[in-house]
């Protein structure tokens, strides 16, 4: 196993929520980056004792001013100097708005003097399944933001808000994908879960899919869209913090891809804006693609072993209790469904890749 970190040095800005037990937002991403050599800083957009998934929590939202108090704070010590920023989980559209004046800050120091130096990672986190829950403000918020992030990663429902475009098959797919990249100006997409009968390899009759896929491009010079996919198996479990998990991973993985590519190459990828490779370069091939991969491949190994865990420890724990009550069975599963990351680091930093980029 290497133990080299897979990344040069990097210093990462992340904003995102933080619990107090639990593994979700700047939890799961602090630990990640740093577990896989990255100098973090972690700007806490809410402080909760534990995520929302279980139904009782308590603690506060950080406001917009108090997130512009912070960079603020950091500024007048010189501690704003980022080589990246991962933006999550943002509570309301004026702290979107906040988060976004820090993102289009450090993109205008960097386009001053060197514009590949900074690289702005976006997770739009607004809903699932159809379902928003954050204020309808926060969809115009994240559009207004577009323009300014090199790599944003939407799950499908998201993506639909942010393009405009209902996605039902693969032609609806590639539109949404068009349009982030020609009128947003969008460099880099992966949807990060998409389910599709296209796309899926389960059954008319399944409800839920045995495979999904994740979507992802990079744009040409002239605003083209890329496509590639992978696709991988589903386990029949909940868990909580896997897109938080998608994002840190990402950052790390996209950053390694684009170094690789350098030392590869006479062109450096580092040293344009948003890393973008040359138009002859195939879907397949993009450092998107290569860091994407290497992320699904963390991630199925993460989410393998916490299933594994979570199976023995609710039935360890029926073994002790007896029967439980609707509300403690549901306090249970969601501990249980906690990434089991601490005692995984071999699969965050050198994963074994099974599932590959395909052009779609």
């Amino acid at each position: 196993m290497s133990t080299e970190p897979p990344v040069p040095e990097t210093s990462v800005l992340a904003v995102a929520s933080h619990v107090v037990s639990g593994n979700v937002g700047n939890k799961i991403a602090v630990f990640v980056l740093q577990s896989m050599g990255c100098d973090v800083s972690a700007l806490n957009t809410v402080q909760f004792s534990n995520h929302t998934g279980y139904k009782q929590w308590k603690g506060t939202r950080v406001s917009a001013q108090e997130i512009t108090d912070l960079w603020d704070g950091l500024k007048q010590s010189y501690l704003d100097n980022f080589h990246m920023m991962l933006s999550g989980y943002v509570p309301g559209a004026e702290a979107v708005e906040a988060v976004g004046n820090i993102g289009q800050e450090l993109r205008r120091k960097a386009e001053a003097g060197d514009p590949g130096s900074f690289f702005w990672v976006l997770d739009p986190v607004m809903g699932d399944n159809g379902r928003l829950y954050v204020a309808e403000a926060v969809v115009p918020a994240y559009k207004s933001l577009l323009h300014f992030a090199d790599l944003i990663l939407p799950n499908q429902f998201e993506a639909e808000l942010l393009s405009g475009v209902k996605i039902t098959d693969s032609a609806s797919l590639e539109r949404a994908i068009e349009v982030l990249h020609q009128e947003y100006g969008v460099p880099h997409i992966v949807i990060t879960s998409v389910s599709l009968p296209l796309l899926s390899s389960s059954s008319p009759s399944s409800d839920i899919p045995k495979t999904m896929s994740v979507v992802g491009s990079t744009m040409t010079s002239d605003r083209r869209a890329r496509i590639f996919k992978i696709s991988f198996p589903v386990f029949q479990c909940y868990f909580s913090g896997t897109g938080d998990m998608f994002a840190a991973l990402m950052v790390v993985r996209i950053r390694e891809a684009v170094s690789n590519f350098d030392k590869l190459n006479d062109e450096k990828l580092s040293g344009k804006r948003s890393w973008l490779s040359a138009d002859d370069v195939k879907a397949t091939d993009l450092p998107l693609a290569r860091a994407a991969e290497k992320v699904l491949a963390s991630m199925h190994e993460v989410l393998e072993r916490t299933c594994q865990s979570m199976t023995t420890e609710i039935a360890t724990a029926k073994e002790r209790s007896g029967d439980l009550d609707e509300k403690s069975l549901h306090l249970l599963k969601s501990r249980a469904a906690e990434l089991k990351l601490a005692r995984n680091l071999g699969s965050l930093r050198d994963p074994t890749v099974e599932y590959r980029a395909e052009k779609m």
